[in-house]
């Protein structure tokens, strides 16, 4: 089927100095000697074994016997430590003094110790050289790049090497001045930057960085303090707010469904065949609700609806389970987590169940600020048999000034339909403060595109396909042959499945992320962030640099999908891929759409280091924008997955681009058409920059990893026939 040699990952490249062998492989202890224990020793013994009659002899060394080794081998697989009492009852069965037994079991354990920090060692020397030769195909595709407007050689980002170790060295000068200021203060009343002298010194050596203005930003790249993190912050309700909670989500149930129902005059027409909130009627036919619209805050209503292929109780349990809801919108939900469970239901379903949540919500972009929520999500079945899932926020019980975004009650409706459909009615109705959202994605945000219903609905809509197909028995004639099995199918979408979910949650700007900016001006900076992984089965262990960058082009979001999802114009952007042949080896329809699949790839290049290459690539598109997502599998590793294995604990680095609409456009009739005006496109990498997770982050890393970015952009750009935005 494949080839047995590992693949090396495109992506996954040391770019960071290692030490050499002899420090990396560190000393072991040769363990090629022949067990031997000690029958009688200088030392007295302790314990029961104790003799004080017993005179310090001369060590002599006993060879075991065939029996006495097999035995011991089999007990030590079961105890490694045998205590006094079984060293005793061994020795008794073997013929030798628990002294012997003790010694030996010594030995095996140092044996066993050696051989497994061999190994380690001999794996970590393994992926070290394969991070080399990463590294090293990297640099030479980097290389040979030229420039899509003028043909000469690619430029390799817009700072210098000192101007660039400049400004990060400023970073880290602040985040040291604030660390030190915030000691200050708390010993001297105010903090150390108000002091004249050193406001002055450190004004002096400033160069300015150039971070965004969301997310924690004092420092570089790095991990966020959480302090100011409002989903980690919030804690569950008090036993004094419980029934406050209860009468709230009541009637927030009893608003979704008017809202959800009703026509005019509560609900307008409105462009593009949409429903526009008439605000006026809203607060006469709610005059209480939770409570008048804070200052600062703007309203955000929508309502939509569609049939989807999916029964009401899956859908009912989707949305009830925290875990479940976040995979299915992971596009949308960054994070959620329930606090506390107010109420499990009735009668083994979710009927009346009570959660108190938080979640965060987001665009896949790090120019949109997320939405951040503490409210209580109920669930009730009513007389017709219709399901209704409401949330609203609790921000009245626990006023909290940093949060930017109210939720009024918004939810949806679901009604049974034959043969496995659900009619789903979707309310989205917030109150939010949007002034930190980029310039070019305020279209987009403020027509309800970017967090309203209709974005929910397809969203549901794609997914409800999705795991339609995933589900199936049988092998379409469309799936290649090196599918054999359903049970390879279903590993591989699953694959498939936590690599979105990895992009999704890694791209948007999450108050869990410390995006830091590197370009010096412009719409299309690159952010970066980095990321250690440990214990996570599903990531190669070690430092993982993320970037990201958002720009706007005037091609139809339709068109940038086709051509980037699209094996045969691969070459044309993908500068690993260069002057290969990528061939689809595999191919997973999941959806109506012919753009909604998921593929795997092999790129055949006549340079040897970038030959048989395994990419694995979801796309997958809907009304309000597309994904095309991709990582390099290792082929042994996939081998596995295609023949049913399981795929969690294949190592993934998701990549690739999420495509949205500009906002809505005006088609060739003069009618107002979603995606008929320009795309706003986030690029987005994920690399291994080096394998032990405690390793410092270099400067060659970060400049090499925007020099990637930049020159997948301008390659884009050039190759969907548009100028530079």
């Amino acid at each position: 089927m494949f080839s047995p040699n590992l693949f090396e990952s495109p992506h996954m490249f040391d770019m960071s100095h290692k030490t050499s062998e002899s420090e990396l492989m560190g000393k072991i202890r040769d363990d090629d000697y022949e067990i031997k224990s000690v029958n009688e020793t200088m030392d007295a013994p302790s314990g029961d074994d104790q003799d004080p009659d017993q005179r310090p002899k001369k060590k002599r060394y006993h060879r075991h016997t065939q029996r006495q080794i097999q035995e011991m081998e089999a007990f030590f697989k079961e105890c490694p430590h045998p205590d006094d009492k079984q060293r005793k009852e061994l020795g008794r069965d073997l013929g030798l003094e628990p002294l012997q037994v003790k010694f030996w079991f010594q030995n095996k354990r140092t044996q066993m110790k050696a051989q497994h920090e061999r190994h380690e060692n001999a794996i970590l020397k393994a992926e070290n050289e394969k991070l080399r030769a990463e590294n090293n195909r990297y640099k030479e595709a980097l290389s040979n790049a030229t420039c899509p407007s003028c043909g000469g050689p690619a430029a390799l980002g817009e700072m210098s090497f000192d101007e660039q170790h400049l400004r990060i060295e400023n970073a880290r000068l602040r985040e040291e001045i604030d660390r030190i200021s915030g000691i200050a203060a708390k010993y001297v009343g105010k903090p150390l930057s108000s002091l004249p002298h050193l406001s002055s010194h450190l004004h002096s050596r400033s160069v300015d960085l150039g971070a965004s203005n969301f997310g924690n930003q004092s420092g570089f790249v790095g991990e966020m303090d959480r302090s100011g993190d409002l989903l980690r912050s919030v804690s569950g309700p008090t036993e004094a707010d419980k029934p406050m909670i209860v009468e709230l989500a009541v009637a927030a149930m009893e608003e979704l469904i008017r809202m959800a129902q009703s026509g005019e005059p509560l609900w307008v027409p409105g462009d593009n065949s949409t429903d526009v909130l008439n605000e006026d009627e809203y607060l006469r036919t709610f005059p209480r609700g939770i409570g008048p619209k804070p200052l600062g805050l703007r309203s955000e209503a929508s309502r939509e609806s569609a049939v989807v292929i999916m029964n009401h109780v899956n859908l009912v349990e989707i949305l009830m389970d925290v875990n479940q809801w976040s995979s299915v919108f992971c596009g949308i939900v960054s994070r959620a987590m329930t606090l506390e469970v107010l109420s499990t239901g009735v009668a083994g379903n979710y009927n009346g169940a009570l959660q108190v949540m938080t979640a965060e919500f987001q665009v896949p972009s790090p120019l949109v600020p997320t939405r951040e929520n503490y409210f209580v999500r109920y669930c009730k079945q009513h007389i017709d048999g219709t399901w209704a899932v409401v949330d609203v926020s609790l921000d009245n019980l626990r006023p909290n000034p940093m949060s930017k975004c109210r939720r009024r009650p918004s939810g949806c409706l679901i009604q049974e339909l034959p043969n496995g459909y659900s009619k789903v009615i979707w309310v989205e109705h917030v109150e939010v403060d949007d002034r930190a959202v980029h310039n070019i994605y305020r279209p987009v945000v403020n027509s309800g595109l970017a967090f309203g219903a209709k974005r929910w609905v397809a969203t549901l809509d794609r997914q409800c396909e999705r795991l339609a197909s995933s589900m199936a028995s049988n092998i379409p004639a469309g799936d290649l042959c090196v599918i054999t099995s359903p049970e390879g199918r279903k590993s591989m979408l699953k694959l498939a499945e936590r690599m979105v979910t990895s992009f999704c949650t890694g791209v948007g700007a999450s108050t869990a992320h410390a995006w830091t900016t590197l370009s010096a001006t412009g719409s299309d900076d690159v952010r970066v962030m980095t990321r250690k992984s440990m214990d996570d089965p599903g990531r190669p262990p070690g430092i993982v640099l993320s970037a990201a960058t958002s720009f706007w082009i005037q091609v139809p979001p339709k068109r940038v999908f086709d051509f980037l999802r699209d094996e045969n114009s691969r070459s044309e952007w993908d500068i690993l891929s260069n002057g290969g042949l990528v061939q689809e080896m595999a191919h997973i329809a999941n959806g109506r759409d012919p753009g909604n699949c998921v593929s795997l790839l092999r790129v055949n290049s006549a340079n040897s280091s970038q030959s048989n290459m395994l990419i694995l690539q979801e796309s997958c598109t809907d009304a309000t924008g597309s994904y095309v997502i991709y990582a390099p599998v290792d082929i042994v590793a996939m081998n596995i997955v295609l023949s049913g294995g399981d795929p969690d604990y294949v190592a993934l680095l998701p990549s690739g681009f999420a495509i949205l609409p500009d906002g809505p456009g005006v088609n060739g009739g003069g009618i107002l058409e979603i995606g008929s005006g320009g795309s706003l496109l986030t690029v987005a990498f994920q690399i291994l920059v080096d394998s032990v997770p405690t390793a410092k982050l270099s400067l060659g890393s970060v400049a090499t990893v925007n020099s990637l970015i930049k020159c997948t952009v301008e390659r884009i750009k050039a190759a969907v026939k548009c100028n530079n935005a």
